[in-house]
Order: structure tokens, then sequence, then C-alpha cells
């Protein structure tokens, strides 16, 4: 499922600029050993959706004086976190965060509106600490968020409405670190490829990917949704699925 949409120019420039330098992950060791990820297992994490409709009323009910339609709102991840110095803990998936980015995640794609994802997606801070490129800010705001947005509104074209999130799948066993060095990355973080966020519609569980996520001080983030590089700026659902899907492939920056 694709979107297009015609990409501001410093979007274009950087693309091209960093299409040159991606590295697959094999290469990225610096010449030391990579540390292993502490699970070797695919984490299945469960989620709740936040409610958008208002429970049905029973007879005797008091009707409300006003709507009882909660407004949808993002949840916190790790506030004020971008800011703050990289660590090496492995992200958990079964943390309080981890849950709360993927709910946000969810919220977007069901609302079509990708600020409800902004506490999920890769801190700007973060990225400044990280790349070592002219502008990290506008490689962040108008070549990152700016795909992702794209990517969240091909995912509401395909995710129709009344579906339930069920659990997004981590493949933690495929996680490696990516050393300073690699990708104009002046910092080390986790990377994995390939999540999958799996739910139901109209009684059939379907998925699709999250085609990468990286780490920041322990919490895992969205740095690329549909798609890691682009020929046509555009939006993309990774790999939607019947079932539950196939996590992966490793690699990647």
């Amino acid at each position: 499922m694709r979107l297009s949409r015609r990409p501001p120019l410093a979007a274009a420039l950087l693309t091209a600029a960093l299409l040159v330098t991606a590295t697959p992950l094999a290469g990225c060791g610096a010449g030391s050993p990579a540390p292993s990820p502490p699970a070797t297992r695919a984490s299945a994490t469960g989620t709740t959706s936040p409610q958008t409709q208002p429970p049905a009323r029973t007879a005797g009910s008091a009707v409300p004086q006003a709507s009882a339609t909660p407004s949808p709102a993002s949840l916190p991840v790790a506030p004020g976190a971008g800011a703050l110095p990289q660590t090496r803990t492995f992200p958990d998936t079964d943390s309080a965060a981890f849950r709360d980015a993927m709910t946000d995640l969810w919220l977007a794609v069901t609302t079509g509106n990708p600020r409800f994802a902004r506490p999920a997606f890769f801190p700007e801070a973060a990225y400044e600490q990280l790349k070592a490129i002219p502008y990290p800010a506008a490689d962040w705001q108008d070549r990152l968020w700016y795909d992702f947005a794209l990517d969240v509104g091909a995912a509401h074209g395909l995710v129709v409405r009344g579906a339930r999130l069920v659990r997004v799948i981590v493949p933690e066993s495929e996680a490696a670190w990516v050393y300073p060095g690699a990708c104009y990355n002046t910092i080390g973080y986790w990377h994995v490829g390939g999540a999958r966020v799996v739910y139901t519609e109209r009684g059939q569980e379907r998925s699709f990917g999250i085609a990468s996520l990286i780490s920041w001080r322990g919490v895992w983030y969205v740095v690329h949704f549909g798609e890691v590089l682009r020929p046509v700026v555009t939006g993309v659902v990774d790999q939607p699925a019947v079932g539950p899907g196939i996590p992966g492939p490793p690699g990647g920056c």
C-alpha cells in the first residue's frame, strides 16, 4: 500500500547521501566482537489498544450529560531520555515503556495521525547525539519523521476500523549491537529488524512489520516503519500478511 507525496529538498539530498553509506550490519563490527543480546528467543508482547468507543448503555443506565468517549492520547514512553547519554542496556520488551510505545504506534495507525506515535519514535535529541552528519535535526525532521508519517498513512489505509492490537513480536535473538563508525553513527546502539505487529480484524489474525527498531538507554524505538531506504518517497506497509507473519530478516543499521 503506497501513498505518494513530493519529498522536501532536504529529505531528497540527505536520503541520497545516506543511501551511499548504508552498510550491512555484518560490516559494523569496527574490529571488535559484538556483545550478544541476553535473550535468544523471539518475544511476543501483548498490548491493549486504547478504547475509542464508549461502552454500550444498559437498560436503566443514566444518559451522560457530556460525551463518554475519551479523547485519544499518547502514553509516555521515556520522557526526556533523548537528551541523556546512551547506555548499552539491552531493551526489555516486557517493560511498560515498550508496551506504551507499541500502544502509541497502534493508536497512530488506527487514527491515521502519526503524532500519536511521537513518544514511540526515536527521539530527535538522541538522533542529534547519534549522527555524524551535517544538520542531523533537519535529517530527522525531513527524512525520518517525514517517511514515518507517510508509512503511518499507508498502514492506516490497510487496517479496517475496529481492528484490535493483539501483540508485537520482536525477534530478540537477531538483535545486534551497531558500533560507532557504522552508518555515520558516533554512538553505538542495539538494532533489530522485522518486528511484527499482530492484530485481529473481522475475526481474522493479520500482521505487518516494523522495518527497524533501535535502542536508546534500554528502550526500543521505531526509526524506520515501512521501509529503511526507498527509491521513491512514498508510504509503505512492511510485509503485510494474513497471520502473524515471519519476523526478520536480521541485519541493517
